[in-house]
């Protein structure tokens, strides 16, 4: 009698509407869902499935992409992709002036770099030269250091090149190809900082 009483007050407490033997659907484990809107003042809780007729949230289900929890864990390999990012730079000294003297294009492999330093104004282009480190680039007239920066990265020296041409308004262009030594490193630009021996 005791235990038909517990059975009884068991079933009393399953809701009209549900029956005793009905399943809840099974969610698969690769399933993600969003919520997208939830209404203000309405518990969450009330419809999380977004299928009720008054439920705070509206979900989507993403099962068909085959995607498991895991796969979000995963990080990108960095050779799934490639990417090119380009800006400009000041090459002056004084930190108030912008003259953007200094456009860099960066891609995985090396920084292309278009140097036409206000500074050079008059200087003939065969006169200069580009002197490459690991973390710095000098510009020389006449044998002469005039302008250097400290690099966004470390280069390999082996594989940087350059090459001087006369510019519109007197102002030589620097062209400079930057072999990066770690190819997986993102610079975001390419000076750092303006060099003490600058004298432009």
């Amino acid at each position: 009698m005791k235990a038909h009483l517990l059975s009884s007050v068991a079933l009393s407490a399953i809701p009209l509407h549900t029956s005793a033997f009905a399943a809840l659907p099974r969610v698969a484990e690769s399933s993600v869902f969003f919520p997208l809107h939830v209404s203000a003042g309405r518990d969450e809780t009330d419809d999380v499935g977004g299928s009720g007729n008054g439920g705070g949230v509206t979900s989507i289900d993403v099962s068909d992409l085959g995607l498991t929890m895991a796969d979000l864990d995963k990080q990108i390999p960095i050779h799934d992709f490639s990417f090119e990012s380009s800006g400009y730079q000041s090459t002056s000294r004084i930190p108030d002036v912008n003259d953007s003297g200094c456009f860099w294009s960066e891609n995985p492999e090396d920084v292309d770099v278009t140097l036409r330093i206000p500074g050079l104004r008059g200087q003939p282009a065969e006169a200069l030269s580009v002197l490459f480190s690991t973390t710095t680039v000098s510009v020389t007239a006449f044998g002469r250091t005039v302008w250097s920066c400290i690099q966004m990265g470390i280069s390999d020296t082996d594989d940087c090149t350059f090459l001087t041409e006369e510019g519109e308004d007197g102002i030589p262009i620097i062209q400079l190809n930057v072999k990066k030594r770690d190819t997986e490193e993102r610079w975001g630009g390419f000076v750092l900082q303006i060099g003490e021996d600058s004298i432009l």
